[in-house]
């Protein structure tokens, strides 16, 4: 009897330390990075609440709103960590049409400026569905390349990528939204690349898009979207229409110097020269501030935490998350390249944020979604070695 007595506590110690041990595949170093960008994020809407002549704590504040949707990116990092990723993939196909239901009424109940429709309010706050689409589709691409492993090589395999991209890409160009957009297509290409796709479609692939932008120019971008363009490849833009955002931002990065201003005391953040400072060209209010040296920590942790995204997807013996690791930093990286390209004036402006540090609750709640699911890949992996 005393053996039968035992044997419960035996099941519940190896239960224990089973769930011990998965626990231990939890990569701190990831979490660390993610972390120590969003306080970037952080620290910058405090320099730019109190460069707006606000106390920073006062509701309704860029700071304070920071503060909150990190709170609640902390919680959606959490529950994706318990949450267990494997079955993303049985529901991949709801989650692709839950993102374009979220698309389709952000078109038809959505608010933005200038008439588009990118933000709709849930109570208090504003919420960019079009930020957690890219997750959604990072999953119902993972899933369909992930069940094709053995067509990687085949052109149907690459066009049917291409017809799962195309739905919530339009959605998003119709709101309208070419940065968001175009991090769309980079997912595609990062996932399709890493996949081990034939570079002769992937190449056949390009050169078709490059043959539609004569189509997008005439009858897809509209007006404002083509004057940033032409102002990015005019020597001689207008510093008064549409290359003044450039114009003051190229002023804040180059006069930023080795060790930049100070916190609080970049001119022309404070002298409320640059435009969306908070979020679009948060990039130029760093560099002003904390120079050369600051950025270049910055860099410093975003590739440090795109290789632990990349770790993951190596660590992975399920395809889907060698795949979605992929995606996640495909997104991460093409969204660092083009924010600090067009704000230093090598890129169009396109409205791309920087991940973790441009103020939108959006955007850092999906990066959290997103690496909270790496997170769940990581520690499942060794669950599943018992």
């Amino acid at each position: 009897m005393g053996v039968i007595r035992s044997q419960p506590a035996r099941m519940t110690d190896w239960a224990a330390a089973s769930v011990g041990a998965a626990w231990r595949s939890f990569d701190l170093q990831l979490a660390t990075y993610a972390a120590l960008l969003v306080s970037v994020g952080l620290v910058m809407a405090y320099t730019n609440s109190v460069e707006a002549g606000s106390t920073p704590l006062e509701a309704g504040t860029t700071f304070s709103r920071g503060l909150m949707w990190a709170g609640i990116a902390i919680v959606a990092f959490v529950i994706t960590n318990v949450f267990d990723y494997r079955w993303l993939r049985t529901l991949a196909w709801p989650i692709y049409a839950l993102q374009l239901g979220l698309l389709v009424l952000t078109l038809l109940i959505g608010s933005g400026v200038g008439g588009s429709a990118r933000w709709i309010a849930l109570g208090p706050l504003t919420f960019q569905f079009s930020e957690l689409a890219k997750i959604l589709m990072i999953i119902v691409l993972a899933q369909y390349l992930s069940s094709r492993v053995g067509e990687l090589d085949r052109l149907r395999t690459i066009l049917g990528a291409c017809l799962l991209v195309g739905p919530p890409l339009v959605l998003v160009m119709l709101q309208p939204d070419l940065g968001t957009s175009l991090v769309f297509a980079a997912i595609l290409a990062g996932m399709l690349f890493m996949s081990g796709a034939s570079l002769k479609w992937l190449a056949a692939l390009g050169a078709a898009a490059a043959a539609t932008v004569p189509v997008a120019w005439t009858y897809v971008l509209r007006d404002y979207q083509k004057e940033r363009l032409t102002s990015y490849l005019n020597p001689n833009p207008d510093l008064q229409g549409a290359g003044y955002q450039l114009y003051q931002s190229q002023i804040a990065v180059g006069s930023g110097g080795w060790i930049g201003k100070g916190l609080t005391n970049g001119t022309q953040a404070q002298g409320d020269f640059l435009p969306v400072q908070a979020t679009d060209f948060v990039f130029s209010v760093l560099a002003e501030e904390l120079g050369f040296i600051g950025a270049m920590v910055l860099f410093g942790l975003f590739v440090v935490l795109i290789w632990r995204i990349l770790v993951a997807g190596w660590r992975s013996r399920d395809p889907f998350g060698t795949m979605f690791a992929a995606g996640v930093a495909s997104m991460i990286l093409f969204q660092l390249v083009v924010n600090v390209g067009m704000v230093i004036g090598i890129m169009p402006i396109t409205g791309i944020p920087l991940p973790f540090v441009t103020h939108g609750g959006a955007s850092l709640v999906s990066m959290a979604v997103g690496l909270g699911i790496l997170q769940s890949i990581n520690i499942r992996q060794t669950r599943a070695e018992w």
